[in-house]
């Protein structure tokens, strides 16, 4: 027969983990750096594209996004409209309907939508 193994006991083994002071972590990378890349998210490309004075079309933000149709109407309703507050405007042109957002308060533009309705 074979001598079974002697194991250290529990109690040495806990009281040797915590003398052992943890590392502290370092900040890899610094806010500013974070932030610059943080410009190119596809949110800052579709609001760059409403902001120019031509704007956009769903189709044009489907094919830049890789979104699906109805995530476009949804991101420009809830996140455009509702979130951000943006006075978000589309007019029905030769290209099809154009959204682009329009200077002025979001106030204004409900408003405007209301008289509309009524």
């Amino acid at each position: 027969m074979t001598k079974p193994k002697c194991r250290p006991k529990i109690a040495a083994r806990s009281i040797a983990r915590k003398t052992v002071k943890p590392t502290s972590r370092k900040r890899r990378a610094a806010a500013s750096s974070r932030s610059k890349a943080r410009i190119e998210t596809k949110h800052a490309r579709v609001i760059a594209m409403l902001q120019t004075p031509a704007g956009t079309t769903i189709a044009a933000i489907v094919k830049i996004t890789d979104w699906q149709q109805h995530s476009v109407r949804g991101f420009l309703a809830g996140i455009v409209r509702k979130k951000l507050g943006l006075n978000l405007v589309s007019e029905l042109t030769d290209k099809g309907r154009v959204y682009r957002i329009k200077d002025g308060n979001a106030a204004s533009a409900g408003a405007n939508r209301a008289k509309q309705a009524a």
